[in-house]
């Protein structure tokens, strides 16, 4: 016996779940039209819009979509790839429109929206529950509207400045110190702030889980601070409990002060990014593993030329010493990314290959990723063969790996995925033994001159190839 179910029949928390599974917009907009009940539903249940260059008029539509969806809680306005052509962008009545008809918005997200200047960002401050605002690329916006988000916006606690260009004035960051609301802060590449600026959090030190600082390193500066500011970036006690990720980029850690101090003041850490970071010494690595003992991921990006035999001697070269620290307290450590960025002797890494092993031994790492470490080479994959726990391992500009070497991948017991990029000494052979027997789940192939899209054939279950030498020359 066969029963119709009539869509005037379902239960409208059935039409809700139904709605809320229904992730991509064009799919969410045809079911809406539907039906006369699904197209009422939609309009009560809609949260999220994201909207772009398509907005024209803009102020018209965005009023239309703002009256539709009353109860919209995230927004995205982006206008990438945004040309004089498609229309006029959003402009500051847009921000106005948009906090007069959306009374339940907490997270907004604005990128490439040139038109956008302060008085813009002042029109949101009766966005009462704003907590989240994320600037991608706003040239307008200065540190004044930052400021006045500040004020009139007490619940904010994520706040991303990307390529904010004309933010120079920092009196916002020591507001947001005061409110000690901020549990996520990205600054990046906004070329007038600076390691010394972060001082000016002050307590909010304590609330933030999450800290994204990256240094635009084309246009970076050192600035001159007076002697009571650099004192009293060093004396602070900064607090940094609640940190749950830290992602350093570009940034020069002083000895002994500043961000330094924050390395090894993190005790529940989980996930360290640490990118081109001039000065940072084995003290500073070895605190950090000391204190965040709960810490699952790190990523270290180094500049090879620091490892020169001229500098052996010199505190600012990171050594297996770190490396030995982080297996020794962080037995939580799940994935280990280790880069060094091209230089003009990149095969002499401060890392041996000892230093690498000890840590996979001891950790239970899952991920493993090395980028240009020459140290790393087939004795280092026959040890791996032991690696009880390595599930994912990514090899790139790592030269000294031959097909002798590869050939072990099959050995590993846990492993699923593997990515070979730009690896000179690995050919098709390497490959055979992985070859029609399945054990990967995905195998990627980028830019490996010697290695065929015939010779990945499979190797695995999912395959992706890619071949483009230009690198090489």
């Amino acid at each position: 016996m066969k029963f119709l179910v009539r869509m005037d029949s379902l239960p409208e928390v059935l039409i809700w779940e139904i709605l809320n599974r229904v992730k991509k917009t064009v799919d969410r907009n045809s079911l809406a039209l539907s039906c006369k009940r699904f197209h009422r539903l939609d309009k009560e249940n809609r949260q999220f819009l994201r909207v772009g260059c398509g907005l024209d008029p803009a102020d018209e539509a965005l009023t239309s979509l703002c009256l539709r969806f009353p109860n919209l809680v995230r927004i995205e306005i982006t206008y990438s790839g945004w040309m004089s052509k498609l229309g006029k962008q959003l402009d500051d009545h847009g921000l106005f429109i948009l906090s007069n008809h959306c009374p339940s918005l907490t997270d907004l997200t604005l990128s490439y929206c040139t038109f956008i200047t302060d008085v813009g960002l002042r029109n949101l401050t009766s966005c009462y529950k704003l907590s989240a605002l994320k600037l991608n690329f706003t040239p307008r916006i200065t540190g004044c509207g930052i400021f006045s988000i500040a004020v009139g916006c007490k619940n904010l606690t994520v706040l991303h400045l990307i390529r904010c260009l004309n933010v120079s004035s920092v009196e916002w960051l020591e507001y947001f110190g005061k409110l000690e609301t901020l549990e996520d802060l990205s600054i990046r590449n906004c070329r007038a702030i600076g390691e010394g600026d972060l001082i000016k959090l002050g307590h909010s030190w304590r609330k933030l889980k999450r800290l994204q600082f990256e240094v635009d390193a084309n246009y970076r500066y050192m600035k001159v601070y007076d002697r009571l500011a650099v004192d009293r970036w060093q004396k602070q006690w900064i607090s940094c409990d609640d940190m749950l990720e830290l992602s350093l980029v570009n940034c020069i850690i002083s000895p002994g002060r500043g961000l330094a101090c924050v390395l090894g003041k993190c005790k529940n850490l989980q996930k360290v990014h640490l990118d081109m970071c001039v000065g940072v010494r084995d003290c500073d690595i070895i605190s950090l593993a000391r204190e965040s003992r709960n810490l699952r991921s790190i990523s270290l990006r180094v500049p090879s030329d620091f490892s020169l035999p001229l500098l052996a001697n010199n505190t600012l070269r990171l050594t297996d010493e770190s490396l030995k620290a982080l297996a020794e307290n962080c037995s939580h450590l799940e994935s280990v990314r280790i880069s060094f960025a091209d230089g003009e002797f990149p095969s002499l890494s401060s890392f041996s290959l000892n230093g690498i092993l000890v840590l996979v031994r001891m950790c239970p790492v899952r991920e493993l990723s090395l980028d240009h470490v020459y140290s790393f080479n087939d004795m280092g994959l026959e040890a791996l063969c032991s690696a009880s726990y390595l599930e994912s391992l990514e090899l790139v500009r790592c030269q000294e790996i031959s097909d002798d070497g590869l050939q072990l991948v099959s050995q590993f017991p846990q492993l699923q995925n593997l990515r070979l990029s730009k690896c000179l000494g690995i050919t098709d052979d390497g490959l055979k033994l992985l070859v029609d027997t399945y054990k990967l789940e995905s195998l990627v192939v980028e830019d490996c001159p010697q290695i065929s899209e015939r010779g990945v054939h499979g190797a695995a279950r999912a395959i992706s190839f890619r071949q483009d030498l230009s690198w090489m020359y």
